[in-house]
């Protein structure tokens, strides 16, 4: 077993062989590329890299827009691939509606000066308000979906199952990699 010592100098070896490298590559001519990956895979990353900077830079009212979009178009891919009967189409309707956010925009979040100057037991009472306002969110979408989902038939249970199995995981967002399939960092490996 390796010892957290012996971690470190690794870690401190290969740093400084990749700074040294890179440091070598930058004085070097340029030489032609022979990389596997095709130029169009390189022009796809730079492109998600530069919608990912202008996610950011999005008005917020835009960003829930497209967000709402998004959340539209999948609700009906999921509901063409389930083929719902006329019986369960108000079934579908509330579940629906229940997975849509709340009416209006989000309460803005406050400021952080204003924030910080709040007391500790106060900031604690508002992240405990926007806590419990979550999770009657939560509660009443897993009611809604808990109610279509005792609708469906087995076949449907199979495709909604297989349709919805990374909301779970990645929440309402859509975070990739915060967290193992419960949403937890796994724990720190043990010291030697």
């Amino acid at each position: 077993m390796i010892s957290l010592r012996q971690r470190i100098v690794w870690a401190s070896l290969l740093g400084s062989a990749a700074l040294a490298s890179s440091g070598a590559f930058a004085q070097a001519p340029a030489a032609p590329s022979t990389s596997s990956t095709p130029p169009a895979a390189v022009a796809q990353a730079d492109g998600a890299a530069a919608n990912k900077a202008q996610h950011k830079r999005m008005d917020p009212a835009e960003r829930m827009q497209r967000m709402q979009e998004h959340r539209a178009k999948r609700l009906a891919a999921l509901k063409e691939k389930l083929k719902l009967t006329a019986a369960q189409e108000s079934a579908w309707a509330t579940f629906a509606s229940a997975s849509q956010p709340p009416a209006g925009a989000r309460p803005p979040r406050m400021d952080r000066a204003e924030f910080a100057k709040l007391t500790t037991p106060e900031r604690l009472e508002r992240m405990q308000a926007r806590q419990a306002e979550r999770s009657a969110m939560f509660a009443k979408r897993a009611e809604a979906t808990k109610t279509f989902y005792a609708a469906l038939t087995t076949e449907q249970k199979k495709t909604f199952d297989a349709e919805t199995v990374h909301a779970g995981m990645h929440g309402h967002r859509g975070h990739h990699g915060h967290g193992g399939p419960d949403g937890h960092h796994s724990a720190a490996p043990a010291k030697s």
